[in-house]
This record gives structure tokens, C-alpha cells and sequence, in this order.
């Protein structure tokens, strides 16, 4: 069994289930695995104050990893150690084309999110990530070769109705990749979870990349592993297998 020190996890469709919970049983894994040592680290595309409540729910203290890889946290929450930012004309010129075709959008701030607008002087802001969403899968398509027509950005994920755009380069597992640096282990180390496109390179770099039963079919093709769906606490069985059945 591979050496697991850390346990990467996804949130939205992973980690939570569809009311956007943790399960008890769930929870009870992961202090489980965390007593024995195992270093739990939150991976999420979410920007950082749509994550630090489930940070505190299951007493963490490890590295936060925020907005697809954009920022990554020190063990403190407040420190950030790394941060990549899209260019601002870039972001306003991708929330216009959006707005447009009548989209739904929400912009991530180092400071804060804006829903379906950007402030005047959106050139002061530092920009960490770019969302729309609509029904229709050709608006989806046509926000997406927009995506591909300007340079320095790329699509980071793309769900049936959602696109989210980061700096190019920018993903979950380059962000894990740093943090292992820091600790002194590498991505053999890791078991990683999680169900969307944004989680396809963290679950191939792993030790053990595991995928959601509820998860995107690009997503079970290149997992090591699938276990239940994000409703049948699909984490907490993952942990319990594959790290508390072998020793950990």
C-alpha cells in the first residue's frame, strides 16, 4: 500500500453532499485519520470565505488550497504563500462577452466575490477567478473559444452548465504539488478525491487518486479508485479503506 500522508479533498460534489454538508460519519473519518497523523488538506475551486467554516467544522490545521490552485494558505489561514491572479482587462473583457450572451457570472476577488457585475475600477482588484454558468450548452461552448482566443488564461473547469476560468497553468495539482514541497513529502504521498474536471490532474498525479461514484465520466476514467457518491458518504468510506483499514 502506497505511503499516504495527506488526504487532498475536493469539496462541492466530494467532500459535501447535496445540502452542502459533511455527513457525522464522514466527519468522524476524517478526525480519525487526522489524529492518526494524516495530514487533511480542503482543495476546492471555492475562493476562501466559501470554505474556512468547514475548515473550522473539522478542526483543521493543515494547508488551504482555494479557487482551483489561484491561492494557496498557510497552516494559519492567514498567510499566503502562493497567488495567481488573471490579468484585469482579461477578466473584464470575459465579463462582458458573458454578460452578453446573458450569463450568469461571478467574479473572485483577493477581497471579495461579485455576482453578475464588476466594479468600475476593477483594474485595482486582484483577480483570482472567473465563473459563468448557463443552461445551454452552446453558450457554454461560445464562452469557452472565448476562453481559448485570449492569451495567459485557460478553462479550469467545465461542468453541464458551468464554466470557470483561472490563470493559465493554474490547478489543484500544481497547488499540492507546492505544498508537498513544503512538508517534505511528494504526490505518491497523496490520496486525492474528488468528482469534476478541476480534480482530473490532482487524481492522476496521486498516490491514490480517487473518484466520486457521482463523478464526471472524464474523472473515473483516470482514477486509481472509485468509491460511493458525495450522498453515501463516498470520502469517509474512501478513508476509511485505503487509510484507517491499512494502518495509517
Amino acid at each position: 500500500m502506497t505511503d499516504i500522508r495527506m488526504i487532498a479533498l475536493d469539496m462541492d460534489g466530494t467532500l459535501l453532499d447535496d445540502k452542502k454538508e459533511i455527513t457525522s460519519w464522514t466527519k468522524k473519518q476524517i478526525m480519525k485519520a487526522h489524529q492518526a497523523g494524516v495530514i487533511i488538506v480542503l482543495c476546492t475551486g471555492r475562493p476562501f470565505h466559501h470554505c474556512y467554516t468547514y475548515v473550522q467544522n473539522l478542526q483543521l490545521n493543515s494547508h488551504l488550497i482555494t479557487c482551483n490552485g489561484g491561492q494557496i494558505f498557510e497552516s494559519d489561514y492567514t498567510t499566503v504563500i502562493a497567488e495567481y491572479l488573471l490579468e484585469a482587462e482579461a477578466l473584464a473583457d470575459l465579463y462582458r462577452y458573458a454578460h452578453d450572451l446573458k450569463m450568469d457570472t461571478w467574479t473572485i476577488s483577493s477581497k471579495e466575490p461579485f455576482y453578475n457585475d464588476i466594479p468600475d475600477n476593477y483594474n485595482d482588484y486582484r483577480w483570482l477567478k472567473f465563473s459563468c454558468s448557463h443552461k445551454d450548452e452552446k453558450i457554454l461552448n461560445k464562452i469557452e473559444a472565448k476562453v481559448h482566443s485570449i492569451d495567459g488564461i485557460e478553462v479550469s473547469n467545465r461542468t453541464a452548465v458551468t464554466v470557470e476560468v483561472n490563470p493559465a497553468g493554474v490547478n489543484k495539482a500544481a497547488a499540492l504539488e507546492l505544498v508537498c514541497e513544503k512538508l517534505g513529502i511528494t504526490m505518491k504521498n497523496v490520496m486525492a478525491v474528488g468528482d469534476s474536471l478541476n480534480d482530473v490532474r490532482m487524481i492522476q498525479s496521486a498516490g491514490i487518486g480517487v473518484a466520486m461514484g457521482n463523478a464526471q465520466k472524464a474523472v473515473l476514467e483516470v482514477a486509481d479508485e472509485i468509491t460511493d457518491t458525495n450522498n453515501q458518504d463516498g470520502v469517509g468510506k474512501a478513508i476509511k479503506k485505503y487509510i484507517l483499514s491499512a494502518g495509517v
